[in-house]
């Protein structure tokens, strides 16, 4: 193969992008380990955080950062997830060294960090304006059939029209801080990315909660 085509996949892939799939992982990979095996997903962090270290560059900075977020989910979804008042403090227990991060080598991981961390309490939110909060212990206490019932009426709860404004309001808002955040440069555009792909994720799970709520991720 001619040298030109033999790129590292590191430099296929922009900082953006990359943020954006790291985001979207957990919902595939992270959510199903949990359920399993809490302490070995956590235990993981490890393995994700002397990847990060070694590697160095915009690929170690975002899997460092992504190892914050991993381990405050495997906390959270492992061991306190009847508890949902909980889980944006847990999700921001490395705040303090993301925020000291951002004026350092490690800037990417900080930024990586913050925008999944804001990502997640517009969504958290959004949840308890639209009164769906009471209904997350019930979903996850449910047998698998009353599951996927309750999450299929939690579902529709956010399509009643007042809740369904609060829900575009947050959308449109998320989506217009993105785009600021894009067009200030490459320092914000991880944040961006974070941003845009939470509220993609979003959709699809509201989707499948009220068309196939087996396939959601949380039931």
């Amino acid at each position: 193969m001619p040298q030109q085509f033999q790129l590292p996949l590191r430099n296929q892939i922009s900082a953006p992008l990359l943020a954006a799939l790291l985001v979207s992982l957990p919902v595939f990979l992270q959510a199903p380990l949990v359920r399993q095996q809490p302490a070995l997903a956590s235990i993981f962090t490890l393995l994700l955080l002397a990847i990060g270290i070694l590697k160095r560059g915009t690929w170690g900075n975002l899997i460092v950062g992504f190892s914050g977020s991993w381990l405050a989910g495997c906390v959270f979804w492992g061991w306190l997830r009847l508890h949902p008042l909980w889980h944006l403090p847990v999700e921001a227990f490395a705040l303090p060294i993301a925020l000291a991060g951002l004026w350092g080598p490690w800037r990417q991981a900080g930024q990586f960090y913050l925008g999944a961390l804001l990502g997640t309490a517009c969504t958290d939110a959004a949840m308890a304006l639209c009164g769906v909060m009471p209904l997350w212990p019930q979903v996850l206490e449910a047998e698998p059939a009353a599951a996927q019932q309750l999450l299929a009426e939690a579902a529709a709860l956010v399509l009643q029209p007042s809740h369904l404004l609060v829900v575009t309001i947050f959308a449109v808002g998320m989506l217009c801080f993105s785009r600021w955040l894009w067009l200030k440069g490459q320092g914000c555009r991880v944040v961006a990315a974070c941003l845009a792909t939470t509220l993609l994720v979003d959709g699809i799970f509201l989707f499948l909660a009220l068309l196939s709520p087996q396939f959601s991720g949380l039931v």
